[in-house]
């Protein structure tokens, strides 16, 4: 991202030889942020060669409402995530390994731990509960809502 801020027009090539990184990984780098729109391209023809050669440039106009879409994906995510927690009596082994089981799982279980055979144990979840809540709350914040 330093070399493209740095330039008006840099080619794929030049960001490379610059980085150190292989070309390929730097035109999938490329690509993935021409499909958000945080840069646009510019395409010639080598005079020499007859192959494309593709100049790129920032567009750090677009990074504010890329961001601020992304923070909403995310937020809409973790909305989600709250109420399954909210709204789920979770079950535990307490072994390291072992996931949680909803309840109604729990049942169909016999409340064995389906991966160790260990009793399940009512799990209390009020500690993701708080800070799922806690991230909602500032990502609210930070998008004003």
């Amino acid at each position: 991202m330093e070399i493209l801020k740095n330039s008006d027009e840099i080619t794929d090539d030049e960001i490379a030889n610059k980085t150190g990184i292989r070309l390929n990984s730097v035109r999938k780098i490329l690509y993935k942020l021409y499909d958000h729109s945080l840069v646009s391209l510019r395409r010639t023809r080598d005079p020499k060669t007859g192959w494309f050669v593709f100049h790129w440039k920032l567009q750090p106009d677009q990074f504010e409402g890329f961001i601020l879409s992304q923070k909403r994906r995310v937020l809409e995510k973790l909305n989600i995530r709250l109420e399954y927690e909210k709204n789920h009596d979770f079950y535990y082994c307490y072994t390291p390994g072992c996931k949680r089981v909803p309840f109604e799982d729990a049942v169909e279980l016999v409340f064995k731990c389906p991966t160790c055979g260990k009793p399940l144990m009512h799990y209390d979840n009020e500690k993701i509960i708080n800070v799922l809540t806690k991230k909602v709350e500032q990502l609210r914040k930070e998008l004003g809502e």
